[in-house]
């Protein structure tokens, strides 16, 4: 068969950008016929996001309606779902519905999942939860992708072009395609301990050298930054040396057998039941004492507090008064005393 592949193209301009992506039009379904059978996709959404989804599905169902897409919440199942109807003419935008709903599910808000009815706009949700094992661990790393301030998903966000949101053990990502596949390589690289300013570094010197024309067909490594891995030597625990025991060479003594410990006390010789009934009292025995733990703690928050003693201001000067007609009375009684004594010894003397 002879070769078409060198033969002329008068379609084929420069001015053709083959990367548009076209929007689909009702002319475009050259059958004008609805699709022989229904499409439909349904997602769960938790608990939290209900009266949030219940305020805007109004919005959500105009904007669906628009592509000829029926949608329905479901608040006793917590689920919602779409599906095509007679009218759809479009064989993609049940996809682009389901990535509506799948981003609604995952926290993103309305005015901005709404954009993904839009053809030149992606979406993916990259699951971070099992990736690492210790949730301290997790916490952290997922702390250092959001940055201080959220920082960190600002530099990522202009640099990609890209809508994220980190929700949970998910990120939700909006943009171009490229864009998408940035992110999710820095997503994948924090949660397996690389730091993302690395990866921050590097996209902000490719955007550099995208403005270049000069250097768009050459090999942009040898501008890229080469991170050597560096092992840090982290301080081990000190091991604390057992004593050295005193070399005997007998042997250790032989431990007791249980049968050996309840013949010594005397429950070996006890029927079943006795045995039961002790078993019995002492587990009332420490119900007991559990139980007056709780009660005595249950009584702390009825005990009244220590108040302080009101002291009035008026009582020291009270207290004054009171002094001073006690000195009074005092002088009073010893003039009397000295007066009676006096009488008495001219008494004597007559």
């Amino acid at each position: 068969m002879v070769s078409t592949h060198n033969r002329d193209k008068p379609w084929d301009t420069e001015d053709i950008d083959k990367w548009q992506v076209e929007e689909f039009k009702p002319e475009d379904n050259a059958s004008g016929l609805p699709f022989a059978e229904e499409s439909s996709f349904m997602t769960l959404f938790p608990k939290y996001r209900e009266p949030y989804l219940k305020s805007i599905w109004n919005d959500v169902t105009r904007a669906l309606n628009a592509h000829h897409i029926a949608c329905v919440l479901d608040l006793m199942e917590g689920s919602m779902t779409v599906k095509t109807t007679r009218k759809t003419f479009d064989p993609a935008i049940i996809l682009r519905a389901r990535d509506l709903i799948k981003l609604l599910a995952r926290s993103v808000p309305f005015a901005q999942a709404v954009k993904i009815l839009e053809e030149d706009v992606a979406c993916d949700v990259i699951k971070i939860g099992n990736v690492v094992a210790n949730k301290e661990r997790f916490v952290k790393r997922r702390q250092r992708l959001v940055g201080p301030n959220g920082n960190t998903l600002k530099a990522l966000e202009l640099l990609t072009k890209c809508y994220i949101l980190v929700q949970g053990n998910t990120v939700s990502v909006m943009g171009p395609y490229k864009g998408l596949k940035e992110v999710r390589r820095v997503v994948e690289d924090t949660m397996r301990n690389v730091h993302p300013i690395y990866q921050i570094k590097e996209l902000m010197i490719k955007r550099e050298l995208a403005k270049r024309p000069e250097l768009a067909e050459e090999d942009w490594s040898r501008f890229l930054p080469m991170f050597k891995k560096r092992n840090v030597a982290r301080k081990k625990p000190k091991k604390i040396r057992a004593e050295k025991k005193v070399y005997t060479p007998f042997p250790p003594a032989q431990q007791p057998r249980k049968i050996d410990l309840e013949i010594e006390s005397g429950e070996y010789f006890l029927s079943k039941k006795e045995k039961e009934i002790n078993k019995l009292k002492e587990r009332r025995e420490k119900q007991a004492e559990k139980q007056e733990e709780k009660e005595e703690a249950r009584s702390k928050d009825y005990i009244a507090p220590k108040e302080d003693v009101y002291k009035s201001s008026l009582e020291p000067e009270k207290k004054k008064k009171k002094r001073k007609a006690q000195h009074e009375d005092n002088s009073e009684d010893e003039k009397t005393q000295k007066k009676a004594k006096k009488r008495r010894q001219k008494r004597l003397s007559k």
